[in-house]
């Protein structure tokens, strides 16, 4: 499915790349995208019905893509994904998008599990295989856990720690895998679907020097460089992909 307008990063093609979240907004961005350099793309998502279409617009175009319907805060589901996934091959590539809006009411506790403890599952429980050779991976964090407060403490405090658990694995873990992480600010996706037009939308779009929402290609196409080979040497990096909101706070 290789594009001739899409970028070159320097993947193998036919390598595996796994991506949760896939069913809607910047998973399924990463996903599509993905396949358009010529990766296999492991597409997870709760939603079944989401994620298969996913796949299906992959294969429509010439791509290879399998859905995986599983929940990541689930260890029986996740166990069950990476071996479906793996039928494509030597998974090398992992994007932790997967979790829970930060509209949701949750317990704050219950939270850090689902948000926190089902990235460091799905790294785990990769890497037992043994570490590919070139393997790298990529978490969603936000600006909520850099410097811009949200009202939803567990959504702030998780985010942190997923960048605190990125720079972990970058210190600690770098033999096996290279891990970075991207922390999006506002982003055009179904979660925030009409977000732009209300009178809070409108005063933080003024804010925002470049004066628009990210679209989920703005944060695919910088999760897919983190993970290339052009990206080798980065490693442990928290990236704000904001259009400059964070240093106008």
């Amino acid at each position: 499915m290789e594009s001739e307008r899409a970028p070159h990063f320097g993947f193998a093609a036919g390598d595996v790349v796994l991506v949760t979240g896939a069913g809607s907004g910047i998973g399924r961005a990463v996903a599509l995208r993905a396949a358009e350099l010529g990766l296999a793309v492991a597409a997870w998502d709760r939603d079944a019905h989401a994620v298969a279409a996913t796949a299906a617009e992959i294969a429509s175009r010439g791509g290879t893509a399998v859905a995986v319907p599983a929940d990541v805060s689930v260890a029986e589901q996740v166990d069950a994904g990476f071996a479906r996934s793996r039928e494509l091959g030597v998974v090398r590539h992992l994007v932790n998008n997967a979790g829970p809006s930060s509209a949701v009411d949750l317990d704050f506790d219950e939270a850090m599990r689902i948000a926190v403890g089902s990235m460091r599952r799905m790294v785990d429980t990769w890497l037992s295989a043994g570490a590919p050779e070139g393997a790298s991976l990529v978490n969603i964090a936000s600006v909520a856990g850099t410097l811009v407060g949200t009202a939803s403490d567990w959504y702030c405090a998780s985010k942190a720690a997923i960048a605190g658990y990125t720079r972990h694995l970058a210190a600690y873990r770098s033999d096996e895998v290279r891990s970075n992480a991207v922390a999006p600010g506002m982003t055009d996706t179904p979660r925030l679907a009409g977000f732009a037009a209300t009178e809070v939308g409108r005063r933080v779009l003024e804010r925002i020097p470049m004066h628009r929402m990210a679209t989920p290609d703005d944060i695919a196409w910088t999760m897919l460089f983190l993970l290339s080979p052009l990206a080798a040497y980065v490693n442990g990096v928290v990236l704000p992909v904001d259009g400059g909101w964070t240093v106008t706070q």
